[in-house]
């Protein structure tokens, strides 16, 4: 049963007169979040809403939100106030991972309305309705316990080339300074031919680049327990007329076995871009994060994928200042992360989640110094970006062209290097949406310089 409430002392948002017609999305987070909200606009749009930029007045706000660091939370919320600031009058929805984690303190801000956790976003509109026709506000929030994937299939995504789609939903793996398998659930697998069906209308809608994401991407089809694969995912995508590449979503370092990557070579649309996520360097920290490989297994797993696809390029994420972290292990994550030769680092400093394992560990490093820790790393990772950057010239690329800014084409390698192509060519803006060859030439510091060949 979902449970659902009205607040005390509040009017209720509903009460405001006329019924709403425009709406605005904000999306904080990950990639899976980006993805539920862009179904859950296509529910409204096909509603009969008008989405306007969230920057403005609106009658609607949707923010997804996120709540995998503090950070995360404090976006989320200031996001929310951000609203009422816009719009004294506004009925506010409130999602995603931190009104799954605290949905009565969502609920008793200002202008919400509608409270949902990661779950029913496919009843959005129709909950909505109900909290307005009702005078009160909703909470739909409960206990993540689903063992079937929440069907929220999208047709259409923000961007013109490239669209993201999720095929995997929840955790199990209970790294200690981790909460979202609490607010997201146990590992749910979309099955293969809603994927296909997916794939098949994006590529119909135009859309050349398919991201394939999930909360754990590597847990891909564990509970389907008919021997079903991430590259059973993989291959529906490529049978998709159209689809020139498939990008991969965060995978584990566990994943990356021989018979793995031999699964990969099958798929020439498969990107050479990677990404492992390390967060440690040090063995004893990995230990302690309760993380499934060791420093040496990730180096191994890098090595094997440059051995197999020359050229490609392994990002990561990397947390800082976790408990136990001394100086000297801080310096063991450096130096892995040099040894591993990544072209783009997420660093992000620890930052606890109560009720997690973490929370209640010894060794708190203070703050300060996790931020300080931080901004070296994201030191050493813009370095290691400009060194990657740097080999790249001379080379010759496939680029798919995204966008035209001031004349010059703007589109990304399968390596996921941008890349801005300045020739004048007449005519360029057909380009867009088209896979192109280049040279790259160069670089302005942040993205690759290229010629058409």
């Amino acid at each position: 049963m979902m449970e659902d409430q009205v607040l005390k002392g509040e009017q209720a948002p509903g009460s405001r007169e006329g019924k709403p017609t425009t709406i605005a999305f904000q999306t904080l987070g990950c990639k899976v979040n980006q993805y539920d909200t862009q179904a859950m606009r296509e529910l409204f749009l096909a509603a009969g809403y008008h989405e306007v930029p969230f920057d403005s007045p609106a009658d609607v706000y949707l923010i997804n939100t996120c709540t995998v660091t503090g950070t995360g939370d404090r976006k989320s919320l200031n996001a929310i106030r951000r609203c009422m600031k816009q719009n004294e009058q506004a009925h506010i929805i409130v999602c995603g991972c931190l009104s799954q984690r605290e949905p009565e303190m969502i609920a008793d801000m200002p202008g919400v309305c509608l409270v949902l956790g990661t779950q029913h976003r496919g009843e959005v509109v129709s909950l909505l309705s109900r909290a307005l026709d009702e005078k009160r506000t909703v909470l739909a929030v409960e206990q993540v316990i689903s063992r079937s994937f929440e069907n929220l299939p999208v047709h259409t995504n923000e961007g013109h080339t490239r669209a993201v789609l999720k095929i995997q939903e929840g955790c199990n793996r209970y790294c200690t300074y981790c909460i979202i398998p609490t607010v997201r659930g146990p590992i749910r697998s979309r099955p293969v031919p809603e994927i296909r069906s997916e794939a098949e209308t994006l590529a119909r809608n135009g859309y050349r680049e398919i991201v394939l994401t999930g909360i754990h991407l590597t847990s891909y089809g564990l509970d389907l327990r008919d021997g079903t694969t991430l590259t059973d995912a993989i291959d529906a995508v490529s049978a998709a007329e159209g689809i020139e590449r498939i990008r991969l979503g965060s995978l584990e370092p566990v994943i990356i076995t021989d018979a793995f990557v031999d699964a990969l070579e099958r798929y020439p649309k498969v990107c050479r871009q990677f990404h492992l996520a390390l967060q440690s360097g040090s063995n004893p920290i990995l230990e302690r994060m309760r993380r499934r490989y060791t420093k040496e297994s990730f180096l191994e797993a890098c090595a094997l994928l440059r051995r197999r696809f020359p050229d490609c390029a392994i990002t990561t994420d990397v947390m800082c200042g976790f408990p136990g972290e001394t100086e000297a292990l801080f310096e063991e994550t450096c130096e892995t992360c040099r040894k591993a030769g990544f072209t783009r680092m997420h660093v992000f400093p620890y930052s606890e989640r109560e009720g997690t394992v973490a929370a209640t560990m010894d060794g708190c490093v203070p703050v300060p110094v996790r931020q300080a820790r931080a901004r070296s790393l994201i030191a050493l990772g813009e370095m290691l970006k400009k060194d990657a950057e740097t080999r790249m010239i001379h080379k010759k690329e496939k680029v798919l062209v995204e966008t035209v800014q001031k004349g010059a084409l703007v589109g990304y390698t399968d390596t996921y290097f941008r890349c801005i192509i300045t020739d004048n060519v007449p005519g360029q803006e057909d380009l867009t949406g088209q896979m192109v060859d280049v040279e790259i030439t160069g670089t302005d510091g942040e993205n690759l310089i290229a010629r058409l060949l």
